[in-house]
């Protein structure tokens, strides 16, 4: 514990530095470097004889991405339908897999023996994450440049209110397991307990960074859905590992497992906030 809360303090500031100091191009080789550790991570969940051979489809379908996708700050601040459907990808993606997460071990049978499905459920899960960051980033920058970095704070803040709202209403209230067979520690009380903080964080938050939704019952709800997300998120990274028999998904970050362990929940949550932020 000791040392995981000593890597905490020293990562959380360097996180929020690089979101809101580094410029848009730095910013985007940065996420884009999280998301090639999280695929060689994602490597250990597929049957292969190679991880590096298990990571060439990953990195050609993150390069395909990034010639479709244009990704400067003006286009970045007028999304195309192309944007948008990355961001309708990521969000069915989550639904999808919530699904299979809550009924595990029935689901596994439908892709556990796949090596092409698992290949694509590591894309979904990285590639639409790391687009969904750099959009809500790029928002306003031309006018304000810290505008967008608050709205990536602003997900990370409300991700991490429900971690821990989570976790203090589980170990005090928690009684009914949501998904016992994926991870016997997570309850409907601690989900509950979650949402409650994550919305008065994030209520706070917005008028704290002045970000504007068009109404505090959007704000709410686009808080709501994003958290149920994320927590669904954990137990999905949760239900892979547990397959593949792999406690972290490495070691990288020192009492904390690995990119994979620390982003999960995140990985969810970016791509339906970008999604119902940018449409509502």
């Amino acid at each position: 514990m000791k040392q995981r809360i000593i890597t905490a303090l020293i990562l959380a500031p360097l996180v929020i530095l690089g979101i809101f100091k580094l410029p848009l191009p730095l910013f985007i080789a940065a996420i884009a470097c999280i998301t090639l550790i999280g695929f060689w991570e994602w490597t250990q969940f597929v049957n292969a004889q190679s991880r590096i051979i298990a990571m060439l489809p990953a990195l050609v379908l993150s390069a395909i991405s990034f010639i479709c996708l244009p990704f400067d700050s003006l286009n970045l601040n007028t999304l195309n339908s192309t944007h948008y459907a990355m961001l309708v990808m990521g969000s069915l993606w989550w639904v999808f897999s919530s699904g299979l997460a809550i009924t595990y071990p029935k689901s596994s049978s439908l892709w556990q023996g796949s090596n092409v499905l698992r290949h694509l459920f590591g894309v979904l899960t990285l590639l639409p994450f790391l687009w969904s960051v750099v959009m809500l980033r790029a928002q306003g920058i031309e006018t304000d440049p810290y505008h967008g970095a608050k709205l990536v704070l602003y997900v990370c803040f409300i991700v991490w209110a429900a971690d821990s709202g989570a976790y203090f209403a589980g170990k005090s209230l928690g009684k009914h397991k949501m998904a016992p067979n994926v991870s016997p520690n997570k309850t409907i009380e601690g989900l509950v307990g979650g949402i409650i903080t994550a919305v008065v964080v994030g209520w706070a938050t917005s008028q704290w960074f002045d970000i504007e939704f068009s109404s505090h019952i959007a704000m709410i709800l686009i808080t709501l859905i994003t958290v149920v997300i994320s927590v669904l998120g954990d137990l999905v990274e949760s239900m892979f590992k547990r397959v593949s028999g792999i406690k972290d998904s490495s070691n990288i970050i020192p009492g904390h497992g690995g990119v994979l362990d620390r982003i999960d929940s995140l990985t969810a949550a970016f791509p339906v906030f970008a999604l119902l932020y940018f449409i509502f």
